[in-house]
């Protein structure tokens, strides 16, 4: 696994973060903004709004003095990207198991009961 996708799962770790991310999903937000939605210090989301940076979740933009953080899709896609590999297997695992639900159908009503 690359260094790039473990960073993303890194930051995708913590509860907080995907907290932020989900309200960055809404909007793009300054680091007020993001604090004023955890019962945190202000340093204490910016440590969490950096690990989401290097995980490539988010980006920030520099607009004057404030600094905006916006979601970025592209890195979400690289972690489902990933996961979807995954997919072939439980594709499998469901197919076997539909088919021995579908065979037991005859015999779990007999005649019909």
């Amino acid at each position: 696994m690359n260094p790039e996708i473990q960073n993303s799962f890194k930051a995708l770790a913590d509860p907080t973060r995907r907290a932020i991310l989900m309200h960055l999903s809404q909007q793009d937000m300054t680091i007020g903004e993001v604090t004023d939605n955890f019962d945190m210090t202000r340093a204490a989301i910016k440590k969490h709004l950096k690990v989401l940076e290097s995980g490539k979740l988010i980006s920030v933009e520099t607009n004057g003095r404030e600094r905006i953080n916006k979601l970025e899709t592209k890195g979400l896609k690289k972690i489902t990207d990933w996961l979807s590999y995954f997919d072939q297997f439980w594709d499998t695992k469901l197919n076997k198991l539909r088919d021995a639900i579908e065979s037991n159908k005859d015999y779990s009503n007999p005649k019909g009961r």
